[in-house]
């Protein structure tokens, strides 16, 4: 006869490796921040590195028409926004091929709130907080201080939903400046039209300056704070404008996936534009940017990525603000 204590070691042996690791939590991802990018108090575990601005959106009369949000009352919503380099770091050249990011706080109408969190490129870097976990994980720095290259391709190979969001990143240069880069609300949300239907969306902020990247001679020679002051010098011409553009999905397309790309056909609206008018200050500094924070007429996909970080960012910020 087999012991029961034995039984319970063999059958363990047999489940699946997944099932067998503890489902990544907000602190592992805390930590895998602080690893990759070393202790840094009293600042943001991402996005470390940004710079304050402030603006307003206005919707555009056809999203007014069609959409019963407050974010589409067609008046001047105020905004305080945050424009950001990728990672914990906060002193990483702006050089770095790797995303920016635009955050933003609406304040409504009715004195609600709406959170937007966005990313340069067009995909997440994985499918879900466990894949996402073990490449951060896979990519933390060796005793030379760089990630082992060949534990990332691995790890990359082992699970191909972290590929598409690197294959961006090398394939397409950082952007010449914030104003000149397109962000993606990564996410998909739902949206309420008028008539109480819900449409399958995801979004992205299109820059009316146009998208601009910078050269290879510009990444090689640029200097490590150029962004900030190129945000500033061109706010000083007039302010900054990005078309909000929703893109409407198909039944089929994914709204659990945020490293998968709907396909480049589906319908598209012009929602309203988002104008930039100063930057700098510290006004943006004690928003927690959280995505979920949602106005009426949205509500969140099945995306765990997207349910994940609630907690993350909650983490975050009582360690920012306790000066951890």
């Amino acid at each position: 006869m087999i012991r029961p204590t034995l039984a319970l070691a063999l059958a363990s042996l047999s489940l699946p490796l997944a099932a067998q690791t503890p489902a990544a939590t907000p602190i592992d991802f805390i930590d895998a921040f602080r690893a990759l990018s070393g202790e840094h108090k009293g600042v943001r575990k991402g996005h470390a590195k940004g710079v304050c601005a402030e603006g307003e959106f206005v919707a555009s009369e056809l999203a007014h028409q069609r959409f019963a949000g407050p974010l589409f009352s067609g008046q001047a919503i105020p905004a305080q926004l945050r424009f950001s380099m990728a990672g914990g770091n906060p002193h990483v050249p702006d050089n770095t091929r790797s995303p920016r990011g635009l955050a933003a706080q609406f304040q409504l109408p009715d004195g609600s709130l709406h959170h937007i969190a966005t990313l340069t490129t067009p995909v997440f870097g994985a499918k879900d907080p466990d894949s996402f976990l073990g490449l951060l994980r896979a990519q933390r720095p060796g005793p030379e201080g760089k990630p082992d290259a060949e534990r990332v391709a691995a790890y990359r190979a082992a699970h191909p939903d972290t590929r598409p969001q690197a294959e961006w990143l090398a394939s397409n240069p950082p952007p010449w400046s914030y104003a000149t880069a397109t962000y993606h609300g990564l996410h998909t949300f739902y949206l309420e039209t008028r008539q109480g239907e819900k449409r399958k969306v995801r979004w992205h902020l299109q820059p009316q300056d146009r998208e601009k990247g910078l050269s290879t001679a510009e990444m090689a020679e640029a200097p490590a704070d150029f962004l900030a002051q190129r945000l500033a010098e061109r706010l000083r011409q007039g302010p900054v404008r990005f078309d909000w553009i929703m893109v409407f999905g198909e039944a089929e397309d994914s709204d659990d996936d945020p490293s998968r790309p709907w396909p480049a056909a589906r319908p598209v609206l012009k929602i309203g534009t988002l104008s930039i008018r100063q930057s700098g200050g510290e006004a943006c500094t004690p928003i927690n940017f959280d995505p979920n924070v949602m106005s009426a007429g949205f509500s969140a996909g099945n995306d765990p990525i997207l349910r994940m970080r609630s907690p993350v960012y909650a983490v975050s910020f009582g360690q920012r603000l306790s000066g951890q």
